[in-house]
């Protein structure tokens, strides 16, 4: 599966673009807000129907209109394929798989599937547990359409059964049926989850390890655990047992929406003791590793966004990270930098000659 050809109108900095991409590896250099992260954006918003950077589709509208167009034409499994999404700011968001409309847009996720790695993700290794849930969820929901029915059933008892302890204290009146209800769904569609999220931890780790090691050159070693109050409990009984607490703290302190990934090297968080590149490295093995993933159980080489990556890394990492990438195992690739000097000379050096995207602000 690759991108053919891009076009965009009134998306972010890009009044109107098209663009023609090779099916292997694209450079797209250009200064600092020229546009190029935001060209990357818009194809991941073809995978996922919203955007990596700004959490409100009408923050992505060129300044000063009312709406924006994206459409993709790729080649999947021996066809064409034309992709659009659309967006008004009367709110109105529109996606298109060959001109007909998805009736929910969660039928589409996994379609397209796509890998990136930009700096944001530090927040995986810095910010707090909910990113590395996110970073689980968003795997599986590439490859398992019953997963992500799973995930949306759950967040919603656990909104309902949280309201629920509100108004057992603001009403001084505590109903065991209507809670045990929404126990009932939380572990329905609780459990699933922790199998899916282990299933695809032990996965994963034995991969991750591997490509640390080929970037790093063998010199360290990291490892991922995987989190959860279910590993040796039934959910059933920690609800139980957790009653009392919850009904005084008013919230629900039990479940998968407390699951976390520990990340250590050499025994020690990498939060606390790894340096900047040790870091990066840490998050490329792990995108890398998610991409590995995707592949095996989709049948489908995911494309691959590099956003701004090679900062904080040294020569030897950038050029093991371009080999491994290079390789036949991966298929379309999409590195922005500022430098295509730069990149020319690197991709020189391991005998790759990628297609060079060079991007000039439309914005003035």
């Amino acid at each position: 599966m690759y991108l053919r050809k891009l076009s965009l109108l009134n998306f972010k900095n890009h009044p109107e673009r098209n663009a023609d991409f090779s099916d292997r590896i694209n450079a797209i250099v250009g200064d600092n807000g020229s546009g190029k992260t935001n060209l990357l954006d818009a194809i991941y918003y073809l995978s996922f129907g919203k955007s990596f950077l700004n959490p409100f589709d009408s923050q992505n509208t060129t300044h000063g209109s009312e709406y924006f167009m994206i459409q993709g034409y790729y080649f999947r499994k021996g066809k064409d394929e034309k992709l659009h999404v659309g967006f008004s700011n009367q709110g109105k968001k529109l996606c298109k798989k060959n001109d007909k409309a998805y009736s929910r847009l969660a039928d589409h996720i996994g379609h397209l599937p796509l890998v990136i790695i930009a700096p944001y993700d530090t927040e995986l290794i810095l910010g707090g547990s909910d990113l590395r849930r996110k970073f689980m969820d968003g795997i599986i929901a590439q490859y398992d359409k019953t997963y992500l029915e799973h995930l949306l059933h759950y967040k919603k008892a656990l909104k309902q059964r949280n309201n629920l302890l509100k108004a057992f204290r603001e009403h001084g009146r505590f109903d065991e049926l209507t809670l045990s209800i929404w126990n009932e769904h939380l572990i329905a569609n609780g459990a699933p989850i922790f199998e899916k999220r282990k299933q695809l931890m032990d996965e994963i780790s034995e991969i991750f390890v591997s490509t640390y090691q080929e970037l790093s050159g063998g010199k360290e070693r990291p490892s991922i655990l995987y989190s959860s109050e279910l590993h040796d409990n039934d959910f059933e009984k920690l609800l139980s047992e957790a009653l009392q607490r919850d009904r005084t703290a008013m919230n629900t302190s039990v479940g998968i929406h407390r699951d976390d990934l520990i990340f250590d090297l050499e025994g020690y968080p990498i939060k606390k003791t790894g340096s900047q590149g040790q870091q990066k490295t840490f998050l490329l093995s792990l995108k890398l590793s998610q991409f590995d993933l995707i592949h095996k159980k989709h049948g489908i080489k995911p494309i691959l966004l590099l956003d701004d990556i090679f900062d904080k890394l040294d020569e030897n990492r950038i050029k093991a990270l371009l080999r491994m990438v290079s390789a036949d195992h991966f298929g379309q690739i999409f590195i922005s930098d500022t430098n295509q000097q730069r990149v020319e000379r690197w991709f020189s050096e391991i005998e790759i000659e990628p297609r060079i995207l060079k991007i000039e602000s439309d914005v003035h």
